[in-house]
């Protein structure tokens, strides 16, 4: 069996106000163009269709009519919701959607009922793992912690029961939205950590054929039989040398794995570059950045006069400038920015305590302390939005 893994689309989203629908639906129309020239099977979202719970009508309008197209071509579809979806929402007219191909997998209670499909090996079993988010599904999986590994490890228990109930020789495939250990993160992704602990390991989802996963905006293989498909756009600065692919997988009789990454469109290049503005303006090799989405860092020691403008006539897709002169950290004109960076929010939390009690940093106990708090704030956010 043929499938086309695929992931956050975030529909609706823009890159440093940048409207990139145009860029999103083009992606689509090569996304229906690939189901339709390479003889896919089945396609596979791994969630985060949306960039938000409550999208804008336009991104909602492109998705309606990505359905369609996937429905006309005759191809069955799978998605499941991630943490930039709202589940209800996405889920909406599931079980009509349902008889035309496309299957909406957003109910964590559903996760150990499958998508059976069949192709001339036998039947296929497609599980959908929407995104668990730990304090609203722990009562549901009756997990001992309320951490990710707790939750996918529940759901995963349900799966292989499932699976056990199956004919013998039924293949298998987990679409999942986590974040998986031994993972390459990007700046554009949204925080799951609970308890400082985001990552769960990729051995919970022993057992299966195929995890397609998605959260992660970068297409990577964590084991042959685990994979994240990442974005098909980039959005942020972080994923200037992303290649932004999909998998198509081939999915063999006895469960072998044959995987090739599809190239997505490239509206337009996404560029960092870095150094005093009279050096960017003068150096050949940064030519090839010219027609990019440029984020510029300037190191001037002191701030150049019009420097937007004078960048933007060489490259005049400039959308970010950042300015981090050339200064030690202990500098005391080293800006805040700077003092801050690489540091989490319990770092700096902590680093804050230290300084307003002149040197003492928190105790064990304090430390405790602040991290379920920053972990409330956050799962605080997450319930407000799915409520929403």
């Amino acid at each position: 069996m043929r499938i086309l893994h695929t992931s956050d689309w975030h529909l609706g989203r823009s890159f440093h106000r940048v409207n990139l629908l145009d860029a999103q639906a083009a992606f689509l129309d090569h996304l229906v163009a690939t189901v339709r020239e390479r003889d896919v099977d089945a396609v596979l979202v791994a969630g985060d269709v949306y960039d938000r719970a409550v999208p804008p009508l336009a991104a909602v309008e492109l998705f309606d009519q990505a359905l369609h197209r996937l429905a006309a071509e005759g191809v069955p579809t799978v998605m499941i919701s991630g943490n930039h979806d709202s589940a209800r929402r996405l889920g909406v007219g599931a079980g009509l959607i349902d008889r035309a191909g496309i299957h909406l997998r957003t109910d964590p209670a559903a996760c150990a009922t499958p998508v059976v499909l069949s192709d001339a090996h036998g039947e296929v079993a497609f599980y959908g793992l929407p995104y668990l988010e730990p304090a609203l599904v722990r009562e549901e999986f009756k997990a001992a912690k309320a951490g990710h590994e707790a939750v996918i490890g529940a759901a995963m228990q349900r799966v292989r029961a499932d699976l056990a109930a199956r004919p013998e020789g039924t293949r298998s495939v987990v679409l999942a939205h986590a974040f998986v250990a031994g993972g390459e993160p990007s700046d554009s992704e949204r925080d799951i950590t609970i308890g400082g602990v985001a990552a769960v390991p990729a051995g919970v989802f022993d057992g299966v054929d195929y995890v397609a996963l998605g959260h992660l905006h970068g297409s990577q293989a964590i084991t042959e039989r685990v994979r994240y498909s990442g974005s098909p756009l980039a959005y942020s600065f972080s994923e200037a040398d992303h290649r932004k692919t999909m998998w198509l997988v081939d999915l063999g009789p006895g469960g072998e794995i044959a995987a090739e990454r599809i190239d997505c469109p490239v509206p337009r290049t996404v560029a960092r570059i870095r150094g005093r503005l009279e050096e960017l303006l003068a150096d050949p090799a940064l030519e090839r950045h010219e027609d990019a989405w440029t984020e510029a860092t300037l190191t001037d020691p002191v701030r150049p006069a019009e420097p937007m403008a004078r960048l933007c006539a060489r490259f005049p897709h400039t959308i970010s400038l950042v300015f981090d002169p050339e200064r030690a950290a202990e500098d005391p004109l080293a800006s805040y920015a700077q003092r801050l960076r690489g540091r989490d929010d319990q770092q700096i939390a902590e680093d804050f305590v230290a300084h307003v009690r002149g040197g003492s940093g928190p105790d064990d106990l304090e430390r405790t302390v602040l991290s379920g708090a920053f972990d409330d704030v956050r799962v605080d956010d997450v319930v407000r939005e799915v409520a929403r």
